[in-house]
This record gives structure tokens, sequence and C-alpha cells, in this order.
């Protein structure tokens, strides 16, 4: 995933890293189907027909890597603001292995944007790091409707179906960063 082609991460360079010595481990949603994860898909309502898009896309990217549609649960809650205690709330009082918090927050003419969408980032990285689930930031910061309009396309570039990739990528790689920390500290 690259907000450009240039900016893509190309497989010949992990293969560099790894015939320098470097243990090189990357995340593969594929591998998140076999964890039976239970993944929460959290969705703004305020700009609620953009949040739709991209739920439409979070779903379609659990479907096609093979997570059981009874393992996903859709909330909705009032604004992007309120993601992050939706999503400590899932996390700990839902079980969930994976949150995908999706919203758009669109600029407008006051410094509105500036503080939820801080806020909201912000907040999802605490329950990222407080609880060590996967929280991904999927809400659009953008400067008009038509940009949020052009992130949220049916198909793979859909900034909701990226959220929910990244959420797979990182359930599969974090038991593998413990595994290899385990190991290095056992063997040093």
């Amino acid at each position: 995933m690259t907000s450009d082609d240039t900016t893509r991460l190309d497989v010949s360079d992990l293969e560099v890293l790894s015939a320098r010595g470097a243990h090189v481990i990357v995340g593969d949603a594929s591998g998140a189907a076999a964890l039976g994860p239970r993944v929460s898909v959290l969705c703004a309502k305020f700009n609620g027909g953009i949040s739709a898009r991209l739920c439409h896309g979070a779903l379609d990217a659990l479907d096609s890597y093979g997570i059981a549609p009874v393992s996903v649960s859709v909330a909705w809650v009032p604004g992007a603001f309120e993601l992050p205690v939706a999503a400590m709330r899932s996390v700990t009082g839902g079980g969930a292995h994976a949150v995908v918090c999706l919203g758009a927050v669109i600029r407008g003419d006051t410094p509105h944007f500036d503080f939820v969408a801080g806020e909201c980032a912000a907040g999802l990285q605490r329950v990222n790091l407080d609880t060590g689930v996967p929280v991904v930031f999927g809400v659009l910061t953008t400067d008009t409707v038509a940009q949020a309009l052009e992130r949220s396309v049916p198909g793979s570039t859909n900034k909701g179906y990226e959220a929910a990739v990244t959420a797979l990528e990182m359930l599969d790689l974090l038991p593998r960063l413990v595994s290899r920390a385990t190991a290095v500290s056992a063997n040093g």
C-alpha cells in the first residue's frame, strides 16, 4: 500500500536487506485468517456516507482474505472524536483482536478539523499502545468532499480496504515479533 507508486516498497529491497544478514519480518494479511480473528469495524456517522463507503471497502478486504463474516462486527459512533473510546471498549470489553476505525474529517473554515482529526489519531494511537491490539486509523482527513469520495471508491484503493488489510498484516506480524524477541533474548 502506498499513496504513490514511486514510494511503493519493492520486494527486492526486502531480499537485499535479508541478504545483508538482517532478520526481515513482514506481516502477511493472508496469514491472519488462520488465527480466526475477531475484527471490530468502527464507523463515524458524521460524514456517514463516506464512512459507509469505507466500511464496504473494509468488509470487502476482510472477505477477500478469508475472515468469516461472523467474526466481524460493525458499530457506528457519532463522529471521529468518539472512535477512540469505542475502540478501547471493543478491545477490553468486546474481545476484538483488531479494530479498524473509519470516518471522514473534512476541512472547513474553522479549526474544528485540526482538533477532531488530531485528537482522534492521538486517541487511537493510545489504545493501540495501551492494549497491544492493532487499532488502525482509517479516518480520511481531506480538504474537500471530492477528495474523500475519491479515496472511498470501491476496490483495493479504497482506504477502508487498505485499513482492513493493515489490521490483518499487524495480526500476522505482532506474534512473530514477540517470538523473535523471545528467541533473541533466550539465546543472547
